[in-house]
């Protein structure tokens, strides 16, 4: 089964864009997993966006986002793309466990950066993490609530597993994708029972 398609079509315009940068090579592809369509996008640098829920509007404000960011339009492929949709694929197919796909985290900075890096570094499959423990690993033990903030700015949901990422209470928290697809990201990695139907 494939998954992945490619798509061109002129965008339209988001409701804030970030600040455009020098121009750079990027590529972008959809992939249709079990938990809904994603939106991948990669610079020559690495995998620098995953974009839960990619309907054609998702699709269309985040591709003009990204044209306005890297100071240009996509080009037809981009090599870090092809990986990570490989690797998605066998990851959403039980066969995966850790992303070995280069990271361009030029759409992440500050202490979100360090809270993302901490996460993807430190939080391994089939493993979850509080809020407040995540703060304590960055050095910002009265973070706790920050470090859901930055969950919600990851712009590499999956493969930075802010799926993670549960509360303290022993419920599983936020999740930018919605609660259901953290539910079935966690099942997937056995950390909660896989649903019934």
């Amino acid at each position: 089964m494939t998954y992945a398609e490619q798509d061109s079509g002129p965008a339209t315009p988001p409701d804030a864009a970030p600040e455009a940068a020098a121009r750079r090579d990027w590529a972008w592809r959809r992939l249709a997993p079990p938990i809904g369509p994603l939106l991948l996008a990669a610079t020559r640098e690495g995998l620098v966006q995953v974009a839960f829920h990619a309907d054609d509007r998702t699709t269309r404000r985040a591709l003009t986002r990204l044209e306005q960011f890297f100071g240009g339009p996509p080009l037809t492929g981009i090599p870090h793309l092809t990986t990570a949709t490989a690797e998605l694929t066998a990851y959403f197919a039980g066969e995966l466990r850790s992303f070995t796909v280069p990271l361009d985290w030029s759409l992440s900075s500050g202490f979100n950066a360090r809270v993302l890096h901490a996460l993807a570094d430190g939080v391994p499959y089939g493993s979850v993490v509080g809020y407040q423990d995540l703060a304590d690993r960055v050095g910002e033990p009265g973070a706790a609530r920050a470090v859901g903030a930055a969950m919600g700015s990851n712009p590499l949901p999956v493969v930075v597993p802010c799926h993670r990422v549960v509360a303290s209470d022993g419920g599983i928290g936020g999740f930018g994708g919605g609660l259901e697809t953290k539910r079935l990201l966690l099942a997937l990695e056995g950390v909660l029972p896989a649903p019934l139907f």
